[in-house]
């Protein structure tokens, strides 16, 4: 099943040019242009409050929206640039490319733990450690997946969730061409603690005779 696109909502700029621009900006807005996917590029202006918010989210860049412009129909879209103010670092300009439902393109999508209630190493007490909570896919834009399923079932402590071992949505692909870790089962503190103090025993037991003080 898809995931949910996000909407990301901005007017239309009828005027164009530097001096356009600018007075976008002292209104509040931030300028930017949507090209590609067959259409003729438009200009538009969003607000800078709510960009900002969305920058400082975190993966602006690689986030799909459903862009929705008044008197325009919606579209897919995944921002291509982000021009920044040299000074202040602030967004001054945005590039979004359209995007066709067949098309790739790399998202981060979410990965969800089941299985707990069979899971062993669960029961015995041992620790879900998750390394990635989310993982990078090159997916299709028209079947974007709502996660990644981790199957906790059957796994002891000690063993390790890798990408290889996970069954990844139809048609996804992972961006990193090795095989690495999602998640493991720890052994839980004390367990740990009454390890580390067996092998303490186990050391001093094996100090030759002649090395212990009377």
């Amino acid at each position: 099943m898809a995931g949910q696109v996000p909407d990301f909502e901005a007017t239309l700029r009828t005027n164009t040019g530097k001096g356009a621009a600018r007075q976008a900006r002292r209104d509040g807005l931030v300028p930017g242009v949507v090209y590609g996917g067959g259409e003729d590029p438009i200009a538009i202006n969003v607000p800078f409050n709510v960009l900002f918010k969305k920058l400082k989210a975190g993966r602006f860049l690689s986030t799909l929206f459903n862009l929705k412009v008044e008197g325009h129909d919606d579209v897919r879209v995944i921002c291509r640039n982000v021009q920044r103010d040299v000074v202040k670092d602030l967004p001054t300009h945005l590039d979004f490319m359209r995007l066709k439902r067949t098309t790739k393109i790399n998202l981060f999508i979410g990965v969800e733990f089941t299985g707990e209630d069979a899971c062993p190493g669960l029961k015995k007490g041992g620790i879900l450690t998750v390394v990635r909570p989310e993982v990078e896919l090159v997916v299709t834009a028209g079947d974007i997946p709502e996660n990644i399923t981790v199957d906790l079932s059957g796994l002891e402590v000690g063993d390790t969730i890798t990408i290889n071992s996970v069954d990844l949505p139809a048609g996804a692909k992972a961006t990193i061409d090795r095989d690495f870790v999602i998640a493991n089962i720890q052994a839980p503190s004390t367990l740990a603690s009454d390890d580390e103090d067996e092998g303490e025993e186990v050391a001093a037991d094996e100090v030759p005779a002649e090395n212990v003080e009377e």
